[in-house]
């Protein structure tokens, strides 16, 4: 796949890459991962850890099958395969946005059986570009429009309304999104 002109050039606008820690990073226990080590151009890998999303008590998601896709200064985002995913409750929503690494997303709303919804509660790309072929057709979350949980733990969601990163115990920022960050 010929990659776009807008990705080249989004690619090309961070400073910061995972080589080294800015001095306003927050230093990361033996158990805990720091945002700033991870890299750009992020790294995907498949996590074992059990997901579990909900709407209203409705589990529309779990799966141990996820990957987790770790990007410089951002927490990480777990996508989710759809065998896993109650698909029957999600329709496709409108809006589209582009990530340099990723490709054009798709957005996804979900409607409960008990009639609630969640405008844009999930993304997926159809058509990745090759680096993150493995995504295709998996579904990312909002979590601060749904409920999820890592392994039991309840997930905080990252600042901002477009970012979608999953705040856990074991990562440590500051994160893309917290007041101040605009300029990183």
């Amino acid at each position: 796949m010929h990659l776009p002109e807008w990705a080249k050039r989004g690619r090309g606008l961070w400073r910061w890459t995972g080589a080294e820690r800015p001095l306003f990073a927050e230093t990361p226990t033996s158990e805990q991962e720091s945002v700033w080590d991870y890299p750009r151009p992020p790294r995907m890998e498949s996590d074992p850890r059990r997901v579990v999303v909900r709407v209203a008590g409705t589990v529309i998601a779990d799966t141990t099958a996820g990957f987790r896709v770790m990007e410089t200064a951002s927490p990480p985002t777990f996508y989710l395969p759809p065998s896993d995913v109650r698909m029957d409750l999600f329709r496709p929503a409108s809006g589209s946005s582009r990530c340099e690494w990723k490709g054009t997303a798709q957005y996804w709303t979900v409607r409960t059986q008990e009639g609630q919804r969640v405008d844009q509660a999930a993304w997926s790309y159809a058509e990745p570009f090759h680096e993150f072929a493995e995504l295709r057709d998996h579904l990312a979350f909002y979590p601060g429009r749904v409920q999820c949980t890592l392994n039991g733990e309840a997930v905080r969601s990252q600042l901002g309304g477009f970012y979608s990163g999953w705040i856990t115990s074991d990562v440590v920022g500051p994160f893309k999104g917290d007041p101040g960050s605009s300029g990183w």
